[in-house]
Formats: C-alpha cells, sequence, structure tokens
C-alpha cells in the first residue's frame, strides 16, 4: 500500500527550511542571536510536530500534536513580526515568509477544527 504525500508536512518542512535560511543570515549579516533564535525554535518545530502527529497514539494524541503545531505556528507569526519591525528581514522577505506561515496556521486550524468534529462523531 502506497503512503499518500501529506500535504501540510510537505509545506511544514518547506517553511522550515526557509526559516534555517532566514535564521542563517540574520545570524552572519545582523549579529542577532535571541529573537532569530527563537524563530528558529518555533519555525521548525511546527514541522517536527506535524511529522510526530503522524503517528499519533490515538485521535485525541493527533489533534493535541496539530494543536501544538499551531501554537507554534502563531508563536512563530508574533516572531517574524517583531523581526520585520525591527529591521532584521526587509518588508519583502518578510511578505514572502510570512505568507507561507500564514497558509500554515490556516491549515492547522482546518485540521484541528476536523479532527475535533470527527473525533464526537
Amino acid at each position: 500500500m502506497e503512503k499518500r504525500e501529506n500535504p501540510v508536512a510537505t509545506k511544514s518542512y518547506g517553511f522550515a527550511l526557509s526559516i534555517v535560511k532566514m535564521y542563517k543570515y540574520i545570524i552572519n549579516e545582523h549579529k542577532e542571536y535571541v529573537l532569530s533564535k527563537q524563530v528558529l525554535r518555533s519555525g521548525t518545530a511546527i514541522g517536527a510536530l506535524i511529522k510526530e502527529a503522524e503517528h499519533a497514539q490515538s485521535k485525541a494524541d493527533f489533534i493535541n500534536k496539530m494543536n501544538i503545531a499551531l501554537k507554534e505556528a502563531n508563536e512563530t507569526e508574533y516572531w517574524l513580526m517583531l523581526l520585520h519591525d525591527s529591521n532584521y528581514i526587509d518588508k519583502n522577505e518578510f511578505t514572502i515568509i510570512n505568507e507561507k506561515c500564514s497558509e500554515l496556521i490556516r491549515l492547522l486550524i482546518s485540521i484541528v477544527k476536523t479532527s475535533k468534529q470527527n473525533l464526537y462523531k
């Protein structure tokens, strides 16, 4: 049986790669290590949690992991805004990466909402 591609896992992995590249740029070009480390941690945690959820022990465990991924995505959005507003990333870079983050948030909200509805059917 062939395993289907998981679009949210694929998108979160691509997003994590973008976050890593941005982190490397910020530490190399701006020598900023605190905010950049925060966005690195939260931005890469999203995909890790989604990957964990693929082998959740139960539906409730799946929902919990996806909900935590959603929280990490929301936190990442905060750090991205802070990095932009403090001039560590320019408007163009912010717009591109923040749109990816917003898309993950929308997907995760939908997954959590649908999963909760299906849990109680």
